[in-house]
């Protein structure tokens, strides 16, 4: 399976087109965009026009090669033939019916999704954040109707380092100080555990435990990926107190990490999934919990929903993503490329990187603080025209389109050489 984007030559790539009024208008964008936005984002200087497969394309004419993918909600590219064809298709007869009445996608869609989640019922969502709040709700509903937890006492363990969005339920068991700096006061009901040890979340389970919440790989944290024991431990320990295990996969699923989802690398089965990002192809926000019915099934009518949830639009291009992950050759790609990517890039260790951690097309890369931060690095990449998102200071991420050829994941990395080198 090869990316759709014609490739320009080696030179030509970030270079091409670029021109003096062009250069006039991005400014004049991003001075009219900061005049009017909340500052809530601090993004690269690029306005991005037009894009496809591994792609964009600035309002100057100049290409970069996107090695973020939209936090992997581009999984599949920009504008995947599949997925425009099967947006454009639905555009055309109806989007929104809202939950009030059925819709003829959305039957097909939840088929499709819990049967390649191997599960039998799903909750739709829009975006990953509603995702983990409906996994939140529905784990303690479970907990007071089914475990018989007394009303109002339920607690759910989740990892420090966690990131699994913004809203105020959501922050309330974060530690980052960006995140919850003067938006108290917090939902209680929570308690976090060094990620990584199983054995602590062991300890923190009593009575009145409902579910442990996980990213299988943290991703905002830099690409944290726990030790190989780690999530089975947390099956078993899980499933022996009789507590839900809840794997938020919004960044780690749907083929980022070269399977279906980072629990298929480590052979482990949550009770719920919560997924987002690449379900929506980069088209539309969609989300999801899935799970089996003895779990979802305990929520009645009225109880939770989402007027755009399972909307007709969204159902149509969320079959088209199961419908790609069902062939099985996008996990397979981001396995074969992924090794090619860490192979890469350890090999810079001491070169400027102090550390890399990968799994698939999905990697952090620690760089030396003494060279430069994160930051730096990204702007100096997209100066050399790839573009990628720092995070905690002197981490970069990479998550580049899994349609991305090898030619062009050489090529990006050939690029972070060059800034290291050129640091050095």
């Amino acid at each position: 399976m090869s990316s759709p984007v014609a490739v320009t030559p080696m030179g030509a790539r970030g270079k091409a087109g670029a021109t003096a009024v062009g250069a006039v208008q991005s400014a004049a964008l991003i001075d009219a965009e900061n005049e009017h936005i909340a500052h809530t984002y601090h993004p690269l200087p690029v306005v991005v026009a037009s894009a496809e497969g591994a792609w964009v394309t600035d309002v100057e004419g100049r290409r970069y090669l996107d090695c973020l993918a939209a936090y992997s909600a581009v999984n599949f590219g920009h504008g995947h033939p599949a997925l425009v064809a099967a947006a454009s298709a639905q555009l055309g007869r109806v989007t929104l019916t809202s939950r009030a009445f059925h819709n003829d996608q959305l039957g097909p869609f939840v088929g499709a999704l819990a049967s390649l989640a191997k599960k039998d019922m799903v909750i739709p969502m829009n975006t990953g954040a509603e995702a983990v709040e409906s996994g939140l709700k529905l784990a303690r509903a479970w907990g007071y109707r089914v475990k018989g937890v007394q009303p109002d006492r339920a607690n759910i363990i989740v990892a420090d380092g966690n990131f699994h969005g913004r809203t105020i339920t959501i922050i309330s068991f974060s530690d980052d100080a960006a995140a919850t700096k003067d938006f108290g006061p917090f939902t209680p009901g929570f308690r976090s555990v060094p990620y990584g040890d199983a054995a602590a979340i062991e300890a923190a389970i009593d009575e009145n435990t409902v579910a442990v919440l996980l990213e299988p790989i943290q991703g905002e944290a830099g690409i944290r990926i726990p030790p190989a024991d780690y999530l089975p431990a947390v099956r078993e320990i899980a499933t022996r107190h009789n507590v839900l295990f809840i794997a938020d996969e919004i960044q780690s699923g749907l083929g980022r990490t070269g399977a279906t989802f980072q629990c298929d690398n480590v052979g482990v089965v949550p009770d719920l999934y919560l997924l987002g990002k690449a379900l929506g192809g980069g088209i539309v926000p969609v989300s999801a919990v899935v799970g089996n019915a003895d779990i979802l099934g305990v929520l009645g009518t009225g109880e939770h929903g989402s007027t755009f949830g399972g909307n007709p639009l969204a159902a149509a291009v969320g079959s088209a993503v199961v419908a790609l992950l069902e062939t099985g050759e996008y996990q397979e790609r981001a396995r074969v490329l992924g090794a090619r990517l860490a192979e890469r890039l350890e090999a810079l260790i001491g070169l400027g990187v102090v550390a890399v951690r990968s799994a698939g097309l999905w990697a952090g890369v620690d760089i030396d603080p003494d060279l430069a931060t994160g930051r730096r690095v990204c702007e100096l990449l997209m100066q050399r025209g790839v573009l990628a998102k720092d995070t905690h200071g002197s981490t970069i991420r990479l998550a580049p389109p899994i349609v991305i050829s090898q030619e062009d994941l050489d090529f990006a990395v050939d690029q972070l050489e060059a800034v290291l080198t050129d640091l050095r």
